[in-house]
Formats: structure tokens, sequence, C-alpha cells
């Protein structure tokens, strides 16, 4: 037995995301934008979310942000804490 999915107002939300036969799509519903196809409604809220001024690039691994961010690599051993880049021994 289907269940009828309940649909939000319109006005309710700044965005919506819409199901077509060729893929998702999400409309900004304050300047009427329209963006997609995307493959999955996954990949179309990511875009959705996606905030061009924050410093997040998708697919960015952490040891890419940690280095970014000048956060040292090195754990040590003792206290578990990041090293500092000045204190490194090397092998």
């Amino acid at each position: 037995m289907k269940h009828p999915i309940p649909e939000t107002p319109a006005d309710y939300d700044h965005t919506r995301v819409i199901e077509r036969p060729d893929g998702f799509y999400w409309t900004d519903a304050e300047t009427g934008s329209e963006y997609g196809p995307f493959e999955t409604l996954l990949d179309a809220v990511q875009d959705m979310e996606y905030n061009a001024d924050s410093d997040y690039e998708p697919g960015e691994t952490l040891e890419e942000a940690e280095d970014e961010l000048g956060i040292s690599d090195w754990i040590d051993p003792e206290t578990g804490d990041p090293g500092e880049e000045s204190h490194r021994l090397s092998d």
C-alpha cells in the first residue's frame, strides 16, 4: 500500500527540489533560478546546500583541510595532540 508523501507549501521554503524524468532539479524561490539535472536527490540537495562563500570544497580530504589551516599532521605519541612542525623528528 502506497502512502502519499505530503507536499510542503511553495511559500514555506526558499528552495524546492523537483523530480523530473531526466533527473532532480532544485529551484531558488527568491531568484527563480533552476539548477540541475542531478542524478540523485542527494546530489541535488548537496548542491543546494553548498555555500560558495565558504572555504569548503567538495571532495576535499581532512588532510587537505588541515593543511590549509596549518594544522600539523604529526601527532605527539605521548600526549595525542597535534605536534608542532618545528618539533618533528625524522626517522
